[in-house]
């Protein structure tokens, strides 16, 4: 099981920073090191002191889609949609959640072929049940059934789509459509909802997740202009993040990555030269490690990755990370254990909540170096 403690309900960061009156790189973080255990703290503005010319920074730039629609029932019953990951064939990994008093819950009643309503005269098709070993969770007592958490779906939108302007000609008729019908995914520890540009890194490039990659999130383009400044190399990826599991810290499923040849060959030229290597964000390491081979060569790539990265399994790609603070028991804390080692991940926590750090999100930052 992941590493787990006792996460206070103030320490989750139900705001963005901005609303909090910092700017986004005046988040706070917190610098470990796997030689000695040492912690130090900072503003995330000042991490170019803590890198050094020759540090890869390996990035996502994946864009957070508006994944989640108001939908209804063919009895009128109101749900929320969260559009996971999108698959071939136009198909698509979706979840059903129920609004409740305190945001919403995972919907596990829903059948094998009923159709939802959603805005703008779209529909979305239940098929059948993704990945029951997954996504599936037995009922209590001796049922043999199981609660189906996600779908394999089909969307439907209106064609040809017509936006409020009378406008038909769309260059992403998908990303057109939940720009004015959807909005950010967001769980009960965010009170209210925010503008989509609050969910979305400043080097984002394609959209395709349904969750922001949050690590990067606190990066601005002066800070950037500053790490290259230093002589910090940066390389880019892709790996389109699906629906998180707050509920039950399910591991991570299938999603799509794509990993360039040059930042194949960045990575191994710091390997071959000893330089440090910074996941920034557990994407980023999920992707890296498709593509590392059991030599530690990294080659480049492109599909889906269902690589769940475990202490037992270790990681070969990179030897450093940037990360925001993950819940009790989440997955990600193996990934962090599995670079780290249970004893710094201890550690390393405990001062966070000692220090009064802020999780999630829109929270603070971890850089964890060798």
């Amino acid at each position: 099981m992941p590493y787990d403690f006792e996460l206070p309900t103030e320490l989750e960061a139900g705001e963005p920073p901005e609303e909090r009156g910092l700017a986004r790189d005046e988040v706070r973080l917190m610098i470990s090191y796997l030689a000695d255990n040492r912690v130090a703290h900072t503003q995330f503005r000042e991490l170019p002191d803590f890198l050094q010319a020759g540090d890869l920074l390996v990035i996502n730039t994946s864009g957070t889609m508006n994944a989640a629609l108001h939908a209804t029932r063919r009895d009128g019953t109101p749900f929320e949609l969260h559009l996971s990951t999108h698959l071939p064939a136009n198909m698509w990994i979706v979840e059903v959640r129920q609004p409740g008093e305190t945001g919403t819950k995972p919907f596990y009643d829903a059948r094998a072929g009923e159709t939802l309503q959603l805005p703008g005269r779209a529909t979305v098709t239940l098929h059948v049940p993704y990945s029951s070993d997954r996504a599936g969770k037995p009922l209590a007592g001796n049922n043999a059934q199981t609660r189906t958490r996600l779908w394999i779906a089909t969307l439907q939108l209106p064609s040809p789509y017509i936006a409020p302007d009378g406008e038909v000609e769309y260059l992403n008729p998908l990303q057109d459509y939940l720009a004015r019908y959807g909005f950010p995914i967001r769980y009960s520890y965010v009170k209210q909802e925010w503008p989509a540009s609050y969910y979305q890194t400043v080097y984002a490039t394609e959209m395709g997740s349904a969750e922001m990659p949050s690590a990067g999130r606190a990066f601005t383009p002066e800070l950037i202009t500053r790490l290259v400044a230093r002589g910090v190399q940066i390389a880019p990826l892709i790996l389109h993040t699906g629906v998180a599991s707050l509920e039950d810290h399910e591991p991570p499923y299938e999603e799509y990555y794509r990993v360039p040849l040059e930042t194949a060959q960045r990575v191994n030229t710091a390997h071959l030269t000893g330089k440090r290597i910074i996941a920034v964000g557990t994407t980023v390491v999920r992707a890296l490690e498709t593509v590392t081979d059991s030599e530690g060569t990294t080659h480049p790539g492109e599909g889906w990755t269902s690589v769940i990265v475990t202490p037992q399994r270790g990681i070969r790609a990179v030897n450093g990370m940037l990360t925001g603070l993950h819940e009790p028991r989440a997955s990600h804390l193996s990934m962090l254990e599995a670079l780290a080692g249970l004893e710094h991940l201890k550690v390393t926590y405990a001062e966070a909540l000692r220090e009064h750090y802020l999780w999630h999100e829109f929270g603070d930052l971890h850089l964890i170096l060798p």
